[in-house]
């Protein structure tokens, strides 16, 4: 059950955005095998003025923060990591230095699932991989 925040500078076409969503969403299944239907991304662009980006970075910066239950090795997060750089400039010209990924795993009790906590539930996926 992630929650995807990404920010990007305004400008870039539709497909561009899409192809970002995709990519995120898909590294994200194979990499903690989250269910395909899990989707929850929200794709933040802004004017140049309000998004004060590293030196040296291009247009292209990406910054992405991923809210997820706790639980991941460490592994499994190298591998996100890894597809997401991987297949941004694969395919769209993102370089490695051009992305920043933040991996936030607030506790279970932190999570209002269905009415209640999701420590108190079955979320329906592996958690642990």
């Amino acid at each position: 059950m992630p929650k995807i925040r990404i920010d990007i500078l305004e400008g870039k076409p539709e497909a561009y955005k899409k192809e970002l969503l995709d990519i995120v969403h898909d590294a994200l299944v194979e990499a903690i095998r989250i269910p395909d239907w899990d989707r929850v991304q929200i794709l933040q662009e802004h004017k140049p003025e309000n998004f004060e980006i590293p030196p040296g970075k291009t247009d292209k910066y990406t910054s992405i923060e991923i809210l997820m239950f706790p639980g991941r090795s460490l592994e499994a997060k190298r591998r996100i990591y890894e597809l997401i750089t991987k297949k941004l400039k694969s395919a769209l010209g993102i370089d490695e230095t051009d992305v920043s990924i933040i991996l936030i795993e607030p506790p279970m009790e932190n999570w209002g699932v269905l009415g209640r906590p999701a420590s108190e539930i079955d979320v329906g996926f592996k958690i642990d991989v």
